[in-house]
């Protein structure tokens, strides 16, 4: 089996560090638990499908609001690009907050399926490309 025993992983704990980083990911067994082991540019390329979505809309002051589709957060600012920094500030500040709260926010129904972006956001850690990679679509006022 693919499974490694926690075991041998503790005692060989820098040569599997040695293979995670530069060769693949293990998979490792503890009794019944199970996980998973991998350097993050793995992670970026399985979180690579996960893209933030918004809807645009062009207030009446002409300043631009974001509405993102993936977790319920809503930023305002005078510019799409301001709009697009806060959104990236806020998608950071929730993400750190989901993580500091894991065992609350994981299994919560209505957040649950935050985890993936969460993650995504966390490894990115960058609040202005994760505001430059929204894919905006017009919404209708």
């Amino acid at each position: 089996m693919l499974m490694e025993n926690a075991t041998n992983v503790r005692k060989e704990w820098s040569s599997v560090v040695d293979s995670v980083m530069h060769d693949k990911p293990k998979l490792i067994k503890r009794t019944r638990d199970r996980m998973w082991l991998s350097n993050l540019e793995t992670m970026k390329e399985i979180l690579d499908i996960y893209i933030f979505t918004a809807e645009k809309y062009t207030e009446s002051d002409g300043s631009v609001t974001l509405s993102l589709n993936e977790i319920d957060l809503v930023e305002n600012a005078p510019s799409e690009a301001e709009a697009r920094l806060c959104m990236g500030q806020a998608i950071m500040e929730y993400a750190m907050e989901y993580y500091d709260e894991y065992q609350l926010y994981s299994k919560a129904p209505n957040r649950k399926g935050h985890v993936p972006y969460v993650f995504k956001a966390l490894i990115t850690d960058d609040p202005k490309k994760l505001g430059e990679d929204i894919v905006c679509q017009d919404g209708k006022n």
